[in-house]
């Protein structure tokens, strides 16, 4: 399935989604939260996946929250299940976007979850010893 602006792309590379897009992040959602209730956001790309536009309605009506899509496009970027501790996907690459002291939301996201449903619950970092 292309994309009405890909049908006069010849060549390899043409249906390529390749660098920084803004994303809105739809109000109320993981997404939402994960991003400090931002409006949108901008990440990193390099797919040419796409859902087909012909199947986000049933999708929605069997319960998949499409919580991040490209502005003024049926591009689907970043999806959930509300009813799962943390079943979140993107289309985006956190990983190229992530810094040591600045993870992606999707990463923290990922960690908070996983504490939430750990029998021991948030482990204390030891104060070094030098």
């Amino acid at each position: 399935c292309l994309l009405p602006e890909q049908y006069e792309i010849e060549g390899l590379g043409g249906t390529m989604r390749l660098g920084g897009k803004d994303v809105e992040i739809a109000p109320d959602t993981l997404a939402s939260r994960m991003f400090n209730g931002a409006a949108s956001a901008r990440l990193r790309f390099r797919h040419r996946y796409e859902v087909n536009p012909e199947y986000i309605d049933r999708l929605m009506a069997a319960g998949m929250v499409f919580s991040g899509k490209a502005p003024g496009q049926p591009i689907m970027q970043i999806l959930e299940l509300p009813d799962h501790p943390y079943f979140v996907a993107t289309q985006s690459h956190p990983e190229f976007t992530s810094r040591p002291l600045r993870p992606s939301p999707f990463y923290l996201g990922l960690v908070a979850a996983a504490l939430g449903r750990s029998a021991v619950g948030p482990v204390e970092a030891e104060p070094s010893r030098r």
